[in-house]
């Protein structure tokens, strides 16, 4: 990969700290020498052969002692963000017990504040981490810029569009996409509503996850001929504002992508949106949990073990082979049951589409 830096302009220094780590590996072994006799060659045959297994244990358990210690950084607390480090976590932990090594990792939150993403990385970089992971867009573009200098491996999770947010050909990052392919939500919003004549887009600007899969919605509600209307969000009371604009309006459905700003506010909207008999399409399964409609997208539990596999690469065989990201696959429908029912709608027509995951909400 090519060398390149994003240009961002960042301050401060860190306030959280972090303790400090490093990797080493100790091989010890002691052995005593005698003077050999012809009478106690059996003996001494003997004796070299515990010694020999005791250097080799030894040796062993040097190999298998390597201690790594790693940041997970998420740009800010919700269900989608927290499923991703849970099991970027528990991989970490299977890794170290299959290995016999120690994975020593702290779990960050930004708070979906660029300065306090720094603050973190900064001093993960100071303390002398062997790996960043950071989860969403933001994050991931912070960490990077942090580990510039010692070129510390960045291995990021869930970037719907490593390419815009300028997150590829860089020597010491990776990671893992969660692209959505709006066109087959969209298909679906179709399928079970073939009368749909108004699409509402529910979005942050904020958030480079939306960026391309809005305007994939854009282009194929305007080749169907459906008219749409757009809410943009940037904090709780404006997501709830934004949902409230758009059943005013009375539009037939929602879409909604991948986007952080609106998932943290999704147990707050959703609600009002099935009330209405506003059905709502999201980018992924952790806003069907916490009560939209539904969704067609990437299994977050899968892309957080596959995110953790990647470091662990990174840091033990380098990034030479590793490439600039993973597309992760979807292809899994995830329906709220609930919500549905509050919907009065039949989502039978998704079986035709593909597996299909019934949920409840789970307010968390």
């Amino acid at each position: 990969m090519k060398k390149k830096v994003l240009a961002m302009v960042l301050g401060m220094s860190m306030l959280v700290s972090m303790s400090a780590c490093g990797s080493s590996k100790t091989e010890e072994v002691a052995s005593d020498t005698a003077d050999v006799k012809t009478e106690d060659t059996a003996e001494d045959a003997d004796g070299a052969e515990d010694i020999e297994e005791e250097t080799s244990e030894e040796a062993a358990d040097a190999t298998s002692g390597d201690t790594y210690k790693i940041a997970i950084v998420k740009q800010m607390d919700h269900a989608s963000l927290d499923e991703i480090a849970n099991a970027i976590a528990a991989e970490f932990d299977t890794i170290a017990s299959e290995n016999g090594i120690t994975i020593e990792y702290e779990v960050y939150s930004g708070q979906g504040e660029q300065t306090t993403l720094k603050q973190i990385g900064d001093q993960a970089i100071a303390d002398g981490v062997d790996a960043i992971v950071p989860i969403a867009t933001m994050a991931a573009q912070v960490m990077t810029v942090c580990a510039e200098e010692t070129q510390t491996p960045v291995v990021f999770a869930a970037i719907s569009d490593p390419e815009a947010a300028e997150l590829t050909d860089i020597d010491y990052v990776t990671g893992t996409s969660d692209a959505l392919n709006t066109e087959f939500i969209m298909d679906m919003m179709l399928a079970q509503n073939p009368d749909v004549k108004k699409v509402g887009l529910l979005y942050s600007l904020s958030e480079a996850n939306s960026t391309k899969p809005i305007a994939d919605a854009k282009a194929y509600l305007d080749e169907k001929g459906i008219e749409y209307t757009e809410q943009t969000a940037a904090t709780n009371d404006e997501v709830i504002a934004a949902a409230s604009a758009l059943a005013a309006e009375k539009v037939d459905a929602v879409f909604t992508p991948t986007d952080n700003v609106i998932m943290a506010a999704e147990l707050a909207i959703y609600e009002d949106l099935a009330n209405a008999g506003i059905p709502h399409y999201t980018g992924a399964d952790s806003f069907v949990r916490n009560g939209a409609f539904t969704t067609c997208g990437v299994n977050y539990t899968d892309l957080g073990t596959k995110t953790a596999d990647l470091a662990y690469s990174a840091i033990t065989e380098g990034m030479a082979d590793l490439e600039d990201y993973y597309l992760m696959d979807g292809g899994i429908i995830t329906v709220n049951t609930e919500t549905a029912a509050t919907l009065g709608v039949d989502y039978s027509v998704f079986s035709d589409m593909g597996e299909v995951v019934e949920v409840t909400t789970t307010e968390e």
